[in-house]
């Protein structure tokens, strides 16, 4: 005969009687759980990074974005440029829009030169809207960034998309400007600041601005109409445009009193071009 062995001698569970946990079985519930929360805060982290990395490149245009000028065709028409094409994505932000004349202008937020620009040009820019024959686009471009290094143009200029998205645009960019750090602090990339500027801007409602520049919602546009700029070759900020073609040396002999004598004269021109008749087709018998 075998002889046989007690319940404790094979490892069973003796009846009334609890089995002792070890210290490895007491820490590995919490163990467990430490392990699926990391696991969940690491996989929210990468999504959310993932999110704003797409961002940079995902071109979400602002509420009213604008294509290129259309600029009527006929005699002495203007070649205009290739930024960007009437299909493609729209970078413009257009303010009052009318016609016939379109004035481009390519603005830099942290250029002390678009500073000084807005300010010299202003008035002038604001009586040609008053009188119908002309509307302005404003494009942001970013070269500043490279120039002294850092993000501040690119934060700015996607902070005022999202002002946009709120018919704030000009009302933001104009606290930029009068507020326009010096850019070798390049402190438009804070966000803190970003904030303080569309509060002085007023009218903007920031449960829908701070998300918007937290997210990156218009780095991507910005940094598509940055793309097009360089390819065209402008160099640095501002730049002018009427009905597309490009103003010569803006930053040397351009005056406000220059540039109004030549958009009236390119109003007469279209104004011109679309009260000639179109040639009437003959049929040959």
């Amino acid at each position: 005969m075998t002889e046989s062995k007690g319940p404790e001698a094979g490892g069973a569970a003796v009846p009334g009687k609890k089995k002792r946990k070890s210290p490895l079985d007491r820490v590995r519930p919490y163990a467990m759980s430490v392990v699926v929360m990391a696991v969940v805060f690491g996989i929210s982290a990468v999504i959310g990074a993932h999110v704003r990395s797409n961002k940079d490149d995902k071109v979400k245009e602002p509420s009213g974005a604008a294509g290129p000028a259309v600029v009527p065709t006929g005699p002495a028409a203007p070649t205009p440029s290739t930024t960007d094409t009437p299909s493609g994505p729209k970078f413009d932000v257009p303010v009052r829009p009318s016609i016939p004349v379109t004035v481009t202008i390519f603005e830099d937020l942290r250029s002390p030169e678009s500073k000084a620009f807005h300010d010299q040009y202003g008035p002038v820019l604001t009586s040609l809207l008053t009188t119908g024959q002309v509307q302005i686009h404003y494009r942001l471009v970013t070269a500043s960034d490279k120039k002294y290094g850092g993000d501040g143009s690119l934060k700015a200029a996607a902070a005022a998309g999202c002002a946009q998205d709120q018919s704030r645009f000009t009302a933001f960019v104009d606290e930029v400007f009068k507020n326009q750090p010096d850019p070798k602090t390049d402190s438009l990339a804070s966000e803190k600041e970003l904030r303080e500027l569309a509060k002085k801007a007023h009218k903007i409602k920031m449960p829908a601005f701070l998300p918007c520049i937290e997210q990156g919602d218009h780095v991507g546009w910005v940094n598509k109409s940055q793309a097009g700029f360089a390819a065209d070759g402008f160099g640095d900020a501002p730049v002018v445009e009427i009905n597309n073609v490009p103003v010569k040396d803006v930053q040397g002999s351009l005056t406000p009193q220059k540039l109004r004598a030549m958009v009236l004269a390119e109003a007469k021109r279209v104004i011109k071009v679309q009260a000639t008749p179109s040639p009437t087709n003959t049929m040959v018998g």
